[in-house]
């Protein structure tokens, strides 16, 4: 079965609306596209321009899905961004733009739940203009992490930087940092690490850097690996691969306290509504764009 959908002048051909892609909700192929072409314009702010890793499950999240890199090997339509980028083994690697509304809802006809996203751009790959620090909880503890979140928000703040918060639709939270885009990934990495390790010094039984899980124990894990050369992170607004379609979703960082917030409290059927009774929390993230030459400063100075 085919239906088609329409977006601004490009007719996406929508195939198997009917296909259940989470069993035990009862969210179908139909339903994954129809979202993401609701939400595509506030998403699109937030994916321009950057490579995109796509975590794809064909027979929907009961099966084994897999990530796509290259989409040299793809039936790509001629209006689908693409970037060919270096690979840091030598060679490059061709991964999807999502540089118009019309290329999420053709993603997720390609079953692409949820797009992964370049924390730089492809005009200056090594170069990133946005920091993450991903806070994985080892436990259902929202509370543990949401007291890290606000402490890196805090270290942030002190050191003249801004810092946005996002729900991962997984356990846990990501801070964002709006970057200039001067500096390159080791410092970047350096940076968010030097961070981390003040925040976990803050209260160390509750929170750790270590890399094996068999080493966290019930402390919240403070991940800045991201911040590496074509290292990705969820896309906000992205839906994942969990049961109940939860969502990444930007918020207000006073939303935190909220009754009832946890990493999935927002999920492709009642985020649209979120988006309509508010703006996009991130929506003037790239005015906050900051150098980390302050920062880098600021910081020595704290240590010393």
């Amino acid at each position: 079965m085919t239906t088609r959908t329409r977006t601004h002048s490009i007719e996406v051909p929508v195939t198997h609306p009917d296909r259940l892609v989470f069993p035990d909700d009862g969210i179908t192929k139909g339903e994954l596209v129809d979202y993401y072409r609701r939400i595509a314009a506030v998403m699109m702010a937030h994916l321009a321009n950057r490579p995109l890793i796509l975590q794809r499950y064909p027979r929907g999240i009961s099966a084994e899905g897999f990530i796509q890199q290259d989409i040299t090997t793809s039936a790509v339509p001629e209006w689908m961004g693409r970037a060919e980028v270096p690979k840091e083994g030598g060679g490059t690697v061709v991964h999807a733009l999502a540089n118009r509304p019309e290329a999420l809802v053709w993603l997720a006809n390609q079953n692409c739940l949820t797009p992964h996203v370049w924390l730089s751009r492809v005009s200056r790959p090594e170069t990133p203009d946005r920091m993450v620090i991903d806070l994985d909880p080892a436990e259902e503890d929202f509370g543990a992490v949401r007291a890290a979140a606000r402490a890196v928000r805090d270290v942030l703040t002190e050191l003249g930087l801004v810092a946005f918060v996002q729900t991962t639709g997984s356990r846990g939270l990501h801070v964002l940092v709006p970057l200039s885009g001067r500096a390159d990934f080791a410092t970047v990495r350096g940076f968010a690490r030097d961070v981390a390790e003040l925040v976990v010094a803050d209260d160390p039984a509750s929170r750790t850097l270590a890399t094996r899980k068999a080493d966290r124990g019930h402390r919240v894990y403070l991940d800045v690996l991201r911040n590496g050369y074509a290292q990705t992170m969820v896309a906000p607004y992205a839906v994942r691969a969990r049961p109940g379609a939860p969502v990444a979703t930007p918020l207000a960082w006073d939303e935190l306290g909220h009754r009832g917030m946890s990493a999935r409290r927002y999920t492709l059927r009642n985020l649209p509504r979120r988006l309509a009774r508010r703006e996009d929390p991130w929506a003037e993230l790239s005015a906050h764009a900051r150098s980390l030459t302050t920062a880098c400063r600021r910081l020595e100075r704290w240590r010393a």
